[in-house]
C-alpha cells in the first residue's frame, strides 16, 4: 500500500521531528551537535526554508521549518539534511546503513497562537528531560537566540510579529512564552509525541489520514473548518 502524502503548505511553519534510528545517539559531542548546526544555515538558504525554532537533544532533533515558495522544498531539506548527517556519522565510525528512524513526522501549525505555543514545547525540551534548569541554559536550541542571549542570524523570526524587523525583539512577549502556562505546557505536551494541538487543519489531516478521504475532499474541509474557525 502506497504511502500517504504528507500535507505541506508553503509559507505555512511545520513542526519536524525527526529520531535516531532504534533511538540510538545522533549527536555525542559538541562537534557533533556544531555540525548539524553549520549545515542546517547553509541547507535552508538552499532550499529556501525559514527556521523559526529548533531543539538538538542527543538522539532526536525538533524544527519549526517553513517552506517559503515550493511546498516541496520541505522533504527536499529534510532529505539533504539528514543524509549529511548520516554520511557524516559513517564516516566518523567507519559504519554503513541509516542514522535516522524510518521518515521524519511533520505537523501543520496553522495559527500564531499555535506556533508560539509550537516554539515554546520545542525549546523546552531539555527542561523536561531535567537535562538543564531552564531553557536558555541549553546551548543546542533556539531559546538563546530568542531571549536575545546570542545572536540569531540562525532564525527567521515568527511571522506572528508583523512589522518586527530581524534583529529585534519584545523580550517581554519572548519571556511570556516561556513562563505563562508552563506546567499546563509541560503536562499537555508529554501526552504528545509531535506537541501540542497544532490547528485545525492538522486535526482534520490526522483524521483523513484514517477515512482516506480524497486528496480534493481533504482541501475542501481544510477550507471548510478555517472558515468557520476565522467566522468568515
Amino acid at each position: 500500500m502506497p504511502r500517504i502524502g504528507r500535507l505541506v503548505v508553503e509559507g505555512y511553519p511545520h513542526h519536524v521531528v525527526q529520531r535516531g534510528h532504534n533511538r540510538q545517539v545522533v549527536f555525542a559531542d559538541d562537534e557533533d551537535f556544531e555540525r548539524y548546526v553549520s549545515d542546517l544555515r547553509e541547507l535552508k538558504a538552499t532550499f529556501g526554508i525559514r527556521l523559526y525554532a529548533y531543539c538538538l537533544m542527543t538522539n532526536h532533533v525538533h524544527l519549526l521549518l517553513g517552506p517559503r515558495e515550493s511546498p516541496a522544498a520541505l522533504g527536499s531539506f529534510m532529505k539533504a539534511l539528514a543524509g549529511r548527517a548520516t554520511r557524516y556519522r559513517n564516516r566518523l565510525e567507519g559504519r554503513s546503513g541509516t542514522l535516522w528512524e524510518s521518515r521524519y513526522k511533520s505537523s501543520l501549525v496553522q495559527a500564531d497562537s499555535y506556533l508560539l505555543a509550537c516554539c515554546r514545547y520545542i525549546e523546552l525540551n531539555p527542561v523536561r528531560a531535567r537535562m538543564v534548569a531552564s531553557p536558555q541554559t541549553y546551548a543546542w536550541s533556539s531559546a538563546k537566540e530568542r531571549l536575545g542571549q546570542r545572536p540569531a542570524d540562525l532564525l527567521d523570526w515568527n511571522p506572528s510579529k508583523k512589522g518586527t524587523k530581524k534583529g529585534t525583539r519584545d523580550q517581554k512577549g519572548d519571556r511570556f512564552i516561556y513562563f505563562s502556562n508552563r506546567r499546563r505546557l509541560t503536562d499537555s505536551s508529554s501526552s504528545s509525541e509531535e506537541g501540542p494541538c497544532l490547528g485545525l487543519v492538522a486535526w482534520w489531516w490526522r483524521v483523513i489520514r484514517i477515512t482516506s478521504y480524497s486528496a480534493v475532499t481533504i482541501v475542501r474541509w481544510c477550507l471548510l473548518m478555517t472558515r468557520i474557525s476565522s467566522g468568515t
